[in-house]
């Protein structure tokens, strides 16, 4: 965490040779800052972004088969944690990213409150490749930000998004060339920490409000349907083939 200029904070995910990918300790770290911010008059507005040329690309999958049962859904519920703390924090939080934007890391920058992408960044629910659902409330606000439909596509195709097309849909709120990443992130990041952050974030909690049904009630579904998913066949052959760089043969068992 650094301080960027008055009233605003920036934390860096800190992997750049995994691009970032994100263990139990950043998890633990994530919800602990935010939580945290959440309750600090001196912070106005927070930037979340990432190391090196990627935002986030997800879960670090190492070890991802050698865990299971209560354990496997202790790891899932830390990852919800951190979700939950960025979601639920009453301060605007700007996600700046670029390089990739995939799995778990999706879902962290959705979290955010505004999305200021790189023309580097794509975007990728890549969950498809390994067999699993998708992680981190991903349902929940990719059907808040872009509707069912433009979901769907993305769930069940595994497709990357570009930043063109990311600030086409609403995803992104501002695209920028990537030199220009932090500056113009800065820049919104400090006119939202000039604004009455008080009323940013009452109005915070209506818009969590209106949404139906909660990102607590789609956690829980999702908490169930990933212990199915984590138990298949499919998951099993999928990351073996990410590990083995090679083409998945899914069975559908």
């Amino acid at each position: 965490m650094s301080q960027k200029s008055e009233g605003v904070v920036e934390v860096r995910l800190n992997r750049p040779d995994k691009l970032n990918a994100l263990t139990d300790e950043i998890y633990a770290a994530l919800t602990d800052l935010f939580g945290r911010f959440h309750e600090d008059a001196a912070v106005r507005a927070v930037i979340l972004t990432g190391e090196g040329r990627g935002f986030c690309s997800g879960s670090d999958i190492g070890g991802m088969l050698k865990v299971g049962g209560s354990a496997s859904r202790a790891r899932l519920q830390r990852r919800h944690a951190a979700v939950r703390a960025i979601y639920d924090c009453e301060k605007p939080v700007v996600a700046a990213v670029r390089g990739p934007v995939t799995g778990i890391g999706f879902s962290v920058a959705m979290a955010c409150d505004f999305i200021v992408a790189s023309d580097t960044a794509y975007f990728q629910q890549a969950f498809r490749n390994i067999a699993l659902v998708p992680d981190g409330g991903s349902i929940f606000f990719l059907g808040q930000r872009l509707g069912i439909g433009r979901a769907k596509d993305l769930v069940m195709s595994a497709r990357k998004l570009s930043a063109a097309e990311a600030l086409d849909w609403g995803l992104a709120s501002r695209l920028s060339a990537d030199g220009d990443l932090e500056t113009t992130a800065l820049e919104l990041a400090e006119d939202l920490a000039r604004a009455p952050t008080y009323m940013l974030g009452l109005s915070k909690k209506m818009f969590a409000a209106a949404c139906s049904p909660s990102l607590e009630t789609v956690l829980e579904i999702e908490s169930y349907a990933a212990s199915v998913a984590r138990s298949s066949a499919d998951h099993r052959e999928g990351v073996a083939a990410f590990r083995e760089k090679r083409q998945p043969n899914f069975t559908g068992e």
